[in-house]
């Protein structure tokens, strides 16, 4: 087993109707089950944020949402409250064949840090355990698809390249929210790192 799918935060918060809904994020749920069933070994990842979390603009007085704060870890953008531990906003999509996952992994839990990568919280020092796993089943290579391509999807994708990893992101398995050009840098980014966009 050389290969691994990661499937980033496929859940109701990121969908239509959702508290930070990302555009169409519901029309890629289909085919990502379909892709889920080709590799041998599927990773999901859940945003799991506690109540009152750091990233939340809520969490700040005379803040607004979208606004750019400094944390001890740097810039930070302030969210709307999303993807609060065991609300139904948490919770993958329905329509996501959670049964194919072989980890679930559950980040953003720290009140202190946000934690976009699926690798490192986003003070980009503390793990979260992922590449360990990956380690210890020997492998080399991550497809990754998701939510959303310019911030989980991105951060990922840049972080398992840095880590040693053959990347590609399928592109049209992803969906963007684009603030203020914020896939364009994406894009770039990825590509930079040497992630291969399909």
């Amino acid at each position: 087993m050389s290969q691994a799918l990661i499937v980033i935060d496929i859940q109701n918060d990121f969908c239509p109707n959702g508290a930070l809904a990302v555009p169409n994020g519901d029309h890629i749920v289909d085919q990502v089950n379909a892709l889920m069933r080709q590799y041998n070994l599927c990773v999901l990842t859940q945003d799991w944020h506690p109540k009152g979390h750091s990233s939340f603009a809520s969490s700040h007085s005379n803040k607004d949402t979208y606004d750019i704060i400094d944390m001890s870890y740097g810039p930070q953008i302030l969210w709307p409250d999303h993807c609060v531990q065991n609300s139904e906003g948490a919770s993958f999509h329905p329509r996501l064949d959670t049964t194919k996952a072989h980890l679930i992994l559950r980040k953003g839990t720290n009140p202190d840090i946000d934690s976009y990568s699926a690798f490192f919280e986003n003070d980009r020092k503390t793990p979260t355990g992922l590449n360990g796993y990956l380690q210890s089943l020997d492998i080399q290579s991550v497809a990754i698809v998701g939510l959303a391509t310019d911030f989980c999807v991105n951060y990922s994708a840049v972080d398992a390249a840095h880590l040693g990893y053959n990347v590609t992101v399928f592109t049209q398995l992803c969906r963007a929210i684009d603030l203020d050009g914020s896939l364009d840098t994406a894009l770039k980014n990825m590509t930079c790192a040497g992630v291969s966009l399909e």
